[in-house]
């Protein structure tokens, strides 16, 4: 059984509108998400002895979010930072708005939803989209996780396991060089299980910010599984994309003031961000990412919360 719960968050400036958010509920996890940006700002999991903690990263208050180092590049679009159109229903929350025609340089008018829904210890979210002329299009989520509870000084103590035989070596401004690099032999490989701190640690390794490379189809497929044994955590993600960007917030520098006042340093939280391979657009082997009119684009990711 799910509750969904509807709420004033916050006033954006100026009068731009009202932040809403919407607690979706089940025995084993709660969920908060914001209207502004279809944003997770809070996710409590328990723990083996049953305690709840909060384990996503994020602001009591609306703030803006880390700030993007990859100025001669347009990493991510920052439109989804808007007001998005909500709709409850019986087991979550489906978000919408139309993007119009020419927004941030993007070619058509592209009309997208994104469905938040609960079941038990699964949260699924659901990515559609249609273009009215042919568009680049690759939706993910950026949530940043800390297993052990936001505000946990760093992630070292997570166990990392990402099923992917292949990653995307990067240039220095962290876009892919068109390589399709084998993770054999190489920091990058994690088919197997690593304590994170100490693989970075071995391999003199500063943090991922790197799309690994799926070998599943597009049908529901195993992503990645992180385990923190202090809690007994377990995150399991499943995904119908190609790859996932594993980011280890190597940007967070300790300025960010979080809930409850944590502050967010380096390597406090993790992203697993299922999507389309970076720089598609440009790279003709990598997978397609363009979204013509007539087609839908329809991806779902599984985020699977459980304890060992």
């Amino acid at each position: 059984m799910v509750s969904v719960t509807r709420s004033v968050f916050g006033e954006l400036p100026s009068g731009a509108g009202t932040v809403e958010k919407f607690r979706l509920q089940s025995d084993q996890l709660r969920v908060d998400i914001l209207s502004w940006g279809c944003t997770i700002s809070a996710l409590e999991v328990k723990d083996r002895q049953g305690r709840a903690s909060d384990v996503v990263l994020g602001f009591a208050e609306l703030e803006a979010p880390e700030k993007q180092t990859n100025a001669p590049h347009y990493i991510s679009s920052g439109k989804c930072k808007v007001l998005w159109t909500p709709q409850v229903l019986s087991n979550g929350v489906q978000f919408s708005r139309v993007s119009p025609d020419g927004e941030e340089g993007y070619p058509g008018e592209l009309k997208v939803w994104v469905t938040y829904t609960l079941d038990g210890g699964e949260l699924v979210i659901n990515y559609r989209a249609q273009a009215s002329q042919t568009t680049p299009v690759n939706l993910t989520n950026h949530s940043y996780f800390n297993l052990a509870g936001q505000g946990s000084p760093n992630i070292y103590d997570h166990e990392v396991t990402i099923e992917a035989d292949a990653f995307l070596p990067v240039d220095e401004t962290l876009i892919p060089t068109g390589e399709v690099a084998p993770v054999q032999g190489t920091a990058f490989d994690l088919r197997k299980p690593v304590a994170l701190g100490k693989h970075l640690q071995e391999f003199h390794v500063g943090g991922f910010d790197h799309n690994f490379c799926l070998k599943g189809s597009k049908e529901k497929h195993f992503c990645a599984r992180v385990h923190h044994a202090g809690s007994g955590r377990v995150l399991e993600v499943h995904t119908t994309q190609p790859g996932v960007q594993f980011y280890t917030g190597n940007f967070l520098d300790g300025t960010l003031k979080g809930k409850s006042g944590a502050v967010y340093a380096k390597h406090s939280g993790f992203c697993l961000e299922t999507q389309n391979w970076p720089d598609a657009v440009n790279q003709p082997h990598f997978p397609p990412v363009l979204l013509r009119p007539g087609e839908e684009y329809d991806h779902t990711t599984w985020f699977r919360f459980s304890v060992a």
